[in-house]
């Protein structure tokens, strides 16, 4: 503790200026948000204050900044409208009503894992539906910067109708100095990250356009003697009592059908915006910590409520405040912590020049927001993973703008499964395996966690791989398997790279393998995969898959031939012991050296028969040696591997080599001749190196096996570099001759 105390002192400095910049970032985007949301302006502060006393003192995230965000804006919006039936300031009493329920609701959740909600929505889903809350908030923004402050109708109406506001505001003198300042605010935040300059960026772009709408204020009351040319109506009001008269929330609508509307959209939406944002984080942590999601989600909930009571909004983790946190080398909580005492701080000493912010200015950041959450790029990305992403996306999106967030969400889940079912031609992979346990986990003897996933895996159940694979420790080992699973969507595919990418940031391993025999419906990582058998006509019958590209790489630096078509000639394992009971189907990701001496390869086999008939799949190595090589099998000396080949071989003890004789279990029938073919020098060379099933045919084949399941490229290297140095010892040790 006393360690712990004296770094997080050393560390303040570090967290006091994060907190400050993130600070400048946070005040005009709060006073934005809260606009924008049809609330008074100081609504946004308060909830980033509120968010950064609390969670920063009960939280479970890290680095993460909490504040008023961005999707709620559509959501409270339209509670405010809605429920206060054109009296503004009504809706928002009835509105900090729905957000104190909202958080009380978020508590109770947390203690049954609400972390396990994200899951249950598909990717490109979420993606429309934040598109669909970019568009909507740009679109009604948009005419605030032209000086329309009360802009009404749909989206997609709003947009339609921005030519008319132009020419509306050209043609009225008063509005050119209103859109000079939005449209000028708008040109600083689209060309703010172009300007290279470490002095110009020392301060971020929301707060120049602070800065600026400041000193034109001054400039014109102090300096020119003129009014300023902005009506007042524009400006920012901050009332002079925020902190002693709280409002009153209104809770006389808690059982109307608007009001429980307005409170699952709002929780809903705070809930996958806080999740979203932590996850991200989560990856933008330096020292690659991981968040209690359920603990910090508790905290969030805790905070709404305490905001609501308190007249603000609803507190969420937010993605941009944070990463400025991250940028600025922010080490723990206490960041949060700082931006809120800095706020607090604004608001009692500059609040007389807060109100010199114009509508417009503000406005201009939100514009740029929203374009950022629907920017024209997202289709582009979503676009190289797959066609059908696109279609769900555009789905999603423009079901939200024509409806409402909830069933825009609904519709998008909806449609992914259907899109599901076309891809599988199946609607009972779905329905007969959803309430199956699909996933099995266990330890392989050297560690390994070895992950296996049957029949499908997508957002509809991929919360059971997660519970496995969030209880292994990123430092670990874990080789995910999915060749017994006919179907992975893209929602996985996306989550899996996420689990790859903090395993190695954090030291550990994390390898897939079993998608050689599915096809991908790009070339992009985060492709939906699907079994070859049940697919109608593959596209690209050439592609590789990632594991198979890496093997390829990796035999291209050994002078190796690779090839991963399906090999129906395998007769030279015919002769081995491991297959006499076992029926092999073919070999495939096969690659060579150029005598063809060592083949490596997976194999896919069947054990059993009818009813008890098991699908199998293995990497084996096989060795062509120069000798001829007495028939036996060599495995590690438990009790298992001592009944295995009982009715086989006998045991053969080296009585000379007690160390290995209690090790290794050897067999075979020509005792003579296995004892001059172990020499000292390979009875050495197997107590060095890791354990492998090994087996002579009697003639020239040697065959190595690792594990009963497909090996990962990091086991692959290690199999080959054995067989190597193995085939070399045999040619110079060996006194047998062929």
């Amino acid at each position: 503790m006393p360690d712990k105390l004296v770094g997080f002192l050393k560390e303040i400095p570090n967290n006091i200026f994060a907190g400050f910049v993130v600070s400048l970032v946070a005040l005009p985007m709060g006073f934005g948000l809260a606009l924008a949301s049809g609330v008074p302006p100081i609504a946004g502060i308060i909830s980033a204050v509120v968010g950064g006393l609390v969670v920063s003192l009960i939280g479970g995230s890290n680095i993460t900044i909490t504040g008023p965000g961005n999707g709620l804006v559509v959501a409270v919006f339209a509670s405010v409208s809605t429920l206060g039936a054109g009296d503004m300031y009504q809706g928002y009493l009835y509105t900090l009503a729905a957000i104190i329920i909202s958080g009380g609701i978020i508590v109770l959740m947390s203690f049954f894992n609400l972390g396990k909600l994200t899951e249950f929505f598909p990717s490109s889903a979420i993606q429309g539906m934040l598109a669909a809350i970019g568009v909507i908030i740009l679109a009604k923004q948009i005419h605030i910067v032209f000086g329309e402050l009360d802009p009404e109708g749909k989206p997609l109406k709003l947009l339609f109708n921005l030519p008319s506001t132009i020419i509306q505001c050209l043609k009225d003198p008063e509005l050119h100095p209103v859109a000079i300042a939005g449209v000028s605010s708008l040109l600083i935040m689209i060309f703010y990250s172009r300007i290279r300059s470490r002095y110009f960026q020392l301060i971020p772009a929301p707060m120049w356009i602070v800065f600026i709408s400041v000193a034109l204020a001054h400039f014109y009351e102090n300096k020119s003697g003129m009014d300023h040319p902005i009506p007042a109506a524009y400006f920012l009001s901050i009332p002079d009592n925020f902190i002693s008269s709280f409002p009153k929330p209104d809770f006389s609508k808690l059982i109307n059908p608007h009001f429980f509307l307005a409170v699952t959209n709002i929780t809903l939406i705070a809930s996958i915006e806080s999740l979203l944002s932590i996850k991200a984080v989560d990856k933008l942590d330096p020292l690659h910590r991981k968040s209690n999601i359920n603990k910090d989600i508790r905290a969030l909930g805790i905070a709404t409520v305490l905001s609501g009571f308190a007249g603000g909004l609803n507190v969420v983790t937010v993605i941009a405040r944070s990463s400025v946190n991250v940028n600025n080398n922010a080490t723990n909580r206490s960041a949060n912590l700082f931006h809120s005492f800095f706020l607090i701080l604004f608001l009692f000493v500059f609040k007389d020049q807060l109100e010199y912010i114009p509508y417009p200015a503000l406005a201009a950041i939100l514009v740029y927001t929203g374009y950022k959450l629907a920017s024209p790029s997202i289709i582009k990305k979503i676009s190289a993973i797959g066609n059908e992403q696109v279609i769900i996306f555009l789905v999603t999106l423009f079901t939200t703008l024509f409806t409402s967030l909830i069933i825009g969400i609904v519709v998008g889940i909806i449609f992914t499964f259907i899109v599901h079912i076309y891809f599988t031609q199946s609607v009972r992979l779905f329905i007969n395996n959803f309430k199956k346990q699909n996933i099995y986990a266990y330890f392989e003897p050297d560690g390994t966690s070895h992950v296996t996933v049957k029949h499908f895996s997508s957002f509809m159940n991929f919360f059971r791989l997660k519970q496995k694979l969030d209880a292994i420790k990123p430092n670990e080992k874990v080789i995910v398997d999915f060749l017994q699973c006919r179907f992975v969507d893209h929602t996985v595919m996306e989550n899996l790279w996420d689990y790859e990418q903090n395993f190695e940031k954090n030291g550990g391993q994390f390898e897939v393998i079993g998608l050689d025999l599915h096809n991908a419906e790009s070339d992009h990582p985060f492709a939906l995969r699907r079994a070859l058998e049940f697919v109608p006509f593959v596209q690209f019958p050439n592609r590789l898959t990632r594991r198979q590209k890496e093997i390829s790489n990796f035999a291209k630096n050994l002078n190796w031939k690779f090839s991963q078509q399906k090999d129906y000639h395998f007769y030279f394992l015919s002769k081995f012991t491991y297959f006499r009971t076992r029926q092999i189907d073919h070999i495939y990701n096969v690659a060579q050296n150029t005598k063809n001496r060592l083949i490596l390869f997976d194999v896919e086999y069947t054990e059993g028969a009818f009813i008890a008939q098991e699908d199998l799949h293995a990497t084996m190595l096989y060795i062509r040696t120069k000798i001829q090589v007495p028939e036996f099998t060599l495995d590690k000396g438990d009790f298992y591997e001592k009944m295995h080949y009982l009715a086989d071989f006998k045991e053969i003890k080296l009585k000379s080599f007690r160390d290995f004789a209690n090790r290794f279990t050897l067999r075979g029938e020509n005792l003579r001749q296995i004892r001059r073919f172990f020499t000292d020098e390979i009875i050495l060379f197997f107590e060095s190196n890791t354990y492998y099933h090994i087996e002579a045919n009697g003639s020239n084949g040697i065959l190595i096996k690792n594990k009963e399941r497909l090996s990962g490229v990091t086991e692959i290297k290690a199999m080959v570099d054995f067989g190597i140095r193995l085939e070399s010892i045999i040619d110079k040790s060996s006194p047998l001759k062929s």
